[in-house]
């Protein structure tokens, strides 16, 4: 059968309802007419809000990691004025290797011309410890950098001694962290 065949064939059966069956048809024909343009409007919207969803998903898994950056980053800045706010205007590395009260045999500190880094002064020694052993080089080492003051150790080396295999030499390259002169205490 062709397309205007069919055509003619629904037009005559249309003809032959009776009125009130005819009505009822459109009415019916109407109905669901009206469900299906609601039906495309529902379905545009749901993919609309679908390719919302994917494109924020795909936001969320890129921020998630720089979220746990952010927060590490945070810390260790909360961390750093945390330790900038307990120093004192005469703390020096050599007063802070004296509080730790660790000596050893000897204890040689030079100081050393530090750097000025992004709004910090580096007030910066070479120390050398002789005659240590070997937990309390390692109690010197987590004093220095879990202490409350703002330092970094730059280098280190750890050496046996040759008289007293029991007993090392530390050497340290440590550098206070001071505000620089036009900086405000954070």
């Amino acid at each position: 059968m062709k397309p205007l065949e069919i055509i003619h064939t629904i037009r005559d059966w249309w003809q032959d309802l009776d009125d009130r069956t005819r009505l009822w048809s459109g009415y019916a024909l109407i109905i669901l007419l009206a469900a299906a343009v609601g039906w495309s409007a529902l379905s545009a919207r749901v993919q609309a809000l679908e390719k919302k969803r994917t494109v924020r998903e795909t936001v969320l898994k890129e921020l998630l990691p720089l979220k746990t950056v952010y927060l590490s980053a945070r810390h260790s800045s909360d961390q750093l004025r945390g330790r900038m706010a307990t120093l004192r205007p005469d703390d020096s590395p050599a007063k802070i290797i004296e509080d730790t009260g660790i000596k050893g045999k000897s204890i040689k500190i030079v100081p050393l011309k530090g750097e000025e880094r992004s709004g910090f002064i580096e007030d910066a020694a070479d120390i050398r410890i002789e005659g240590l052993t070997l937990n309390e080089a390692i109690n010197l080492l987590y004093r220095l950098e879990k202490g409350s003051r703002p330092l970094v150790i730059k280098k280190s080396s750890l050496r046996t001694r040759f008289d007293d295999p029991y007993r090392c030499d530390l050497t340290l390259i440590i550098a206070l962290l001071k505000p620089a002169p036009g900086q405000a205490k954070p």
